[in-house]
C-alpha cells in the first residue's frame, strides 16, 4: 500500500513527534496535527487523512466523543480513527471501540505495530493491540443478557468459529491455519459474518463476539 495520509491527535506534542518520526519512516505523510479533539474533528472533516492517530484524554473534546463523531454508527462518509492509550485495560478504551474505533494500541507499541495498524485501518481493516486483545475485550464483556443487536440471520457453524477466532485476535492466516481452510475462504466466512451482524470492521466483530458471549463459549 503507498504512503497513506494521517491526522495525529493528542494533547502532548512528544507523542505527536514520536508517531511522526515512526510514520514518515514509513513513509507515510502527516497531513495535520490535533492537541484536542475538537481540533482533531475539524481538521479530520477538511482533510479527510486515511486514518486519523486520536488519543482517549484530551481537553475540550475528548478521543471517544471525537472518534464517535467521526466514525460512528450515524457517519454516513467515517474516517478511520485507531485510538491510542497508555493503559491496556482503560475502560475508556471499550467505549472509544463501540464508537466506531477500528483498533487500539497502546502508546508504546513501536514503529512495526504502528505501521501495521495505520495501513490495516486504511484498508477496511482493524487491529487491536495483540498483547491485551482477548483480556480486554474479555474484561469489558457485560455478563448476563447482551444488549448487542442479533443477527439478521443465523450465522453458520463455520462462521461461528471464524467469529470467535477473529474475537481471540487471530489474523486470517492463523484462522486458515487453525480451521484448515483457505485464506480465502476465511475472508469469506469474515464478510458474511459481518454483514449479519451489522458489523463494519474486524473491532466491531470482536467486541459483538465478547458481548454475546460467543467469544467464550467459542
Amino acid at each position: 500500500m503507498a504512503g497513506l495520509r494521517v491526522l495525529l491527535a493528542d494533547d502532548e506534542p512528544m507523542v505527536r513527534s514520536g508517531a511522526r518520526m515512526m510514520l514518515e519512516a514509513d513513509e507515510h505523510e502527516i497531513v495535520g496535527e490535533a492537541g484536542d479533539g475538537e481540533e482533531a474533528v475539524r481538521l479530520a472533516r477538511s482533510l479527510r487523512p486515511d486514518v486519523v492517530l486520536m488519543d482517549i484524554r484530551m481537553p475540550r473534546v475528548d478521543g471517544i466523543q471525537a472518534t464517535r463523531l467521526l466514525a460512528g454508527p450515524d457517519v454516513a462518509d467515517p474516517v478511520p480513527v485507531i485510538v491510542l492509550t497508555t493503559f491496556d485495560l482503560d475502560e475508556n478504551v471499550h467505549a472509544a471501540l463501540r464508537a466506531g474505533a477500528s483498533g487500539f494500541l497502546l502508546k508504546n507499541a513501536g514503529p512495526r505495530l504502528l505501521a501495521e495498524a495505520v495501513r490495516a485501518a486504511a484498508d477496511g481493516g482493524s487491529m487491536i493491540a495483540p498483547s491485551v486483545t482477548t483480556r480486554l475485550l474479555e474484561h469489558f464483556a457485560a455478563p448476563g443478557p447482551s444488549s448487542s443487536r442479533a443477527p439478521s440471520e443465523p450465522l453458520t457453524g463455520r462462521e461461528t468459529e471464524v467469529v470467535a477466532a477473529v474475537a481471540s485476535g487471530d489474523t486470517n492466516p492463523e484462522i486458515a491455519e487453525r480451521l484448515v481452510i483457505s485464506l480465502s475462504t476465511v475472508k469469506v466466512h469474515v464478510a458474511a459474518a459481518q454483514r449479519k451482524i451489522g458489523a463494519r470492521n474486524r473491532t466491531e466483530i470482536a467486541v459483538w463476539a465478547w458481548e454475546t458471549g460467543l467469544a467464550r463459549r467459542g
